[in-house]
């Protein structure tokens, strides 16, 4: 999908406010689910993703199982707020093997697992924003050994209310951060990044 495209800086996937948000985007709803809401606490659209079993309800990049992402931006950013249910979220990426290797993360998970093609870690999600940074290159290194290539897929399950996800080609302070890639949580603290667990 973006394997041609200049990749440098941001590389925004999914974007709550924008018009279709969800045109490169598959979705998959079982007794739940996925639409937008105005969230109270940053008074802005956002994408609400509920159901009552995390697999069977949630959004995945690109639509067609058989597309690559073909991103080469070693850090995955998820703009997320916390439903203070379970949560998870997965990214495929391509090392330099030639192998895909998933990384999925939950806030259900206690201990990191690694298995020949998918590693699960916990998450901490602290209570309403989050900014959730995932390492792609550190994590394909420490989990497996070989190098990180470029992420083929993004897969995000219930439950949670979805701002922004973005790859980007380091991690940026927030005085560096483009306006509409922070959110301002009125009457709160800044928001603060989350580390995915380590491996």
């Amino acid at each position: 999908m973006f394997r041609n495209t200049y990749q440098s800086g941001f590389l925004s996937v999914f974007y709550s406010i924008g018009y279709k948000p969800l045109n490169i985007w598959c979705t998959q709803v079982m007794n739940g689910h996925i639409k937008r809401i105005t969230d109270p606490d940053i008074r802005s659209l956002t994408l609400e993703i509920v159901g009552n079993n995390v697999s069977t309800t949630y959004i995945s990049c690109p639509t067609c199982p058989y597309d690559s992402l073909g991103i080469r931006l070693p850090f995955l950013v998820l703009v997320v707020k916390n439903l203070k249910r379970y949560f998870s979220f997965e990214v495929e990426v391509l090392d330099d093997k030639n192998f895909r290797r998933r990384f999925r993360s939950s806030n259900f998970q206690s201990c990191t697992r690694v298995r020949p093609f998918n590693c699960t870690m916990p998450l901490r999600l602290d209570d309403g924003w989050n900014q959730v940074q995932v390492n792609l290159c550190d994590f394909t290194r420490r989990a497996y050994g070989t190098g990180y290539v470029e992420a083929t897929r993004v897969q995000i399950h219930a439950n949670c209310r979805l701002r922004r996800v973005y790859f980007c080609e380091r991690l940026y302070g927030d005085e560096e951060l483009p306006a509409d890639f922070k959110v301002f949580v009125l009457n709160a603290q800044r928001m603060t990044p989350n580390d995915v667990g380590a491996v």
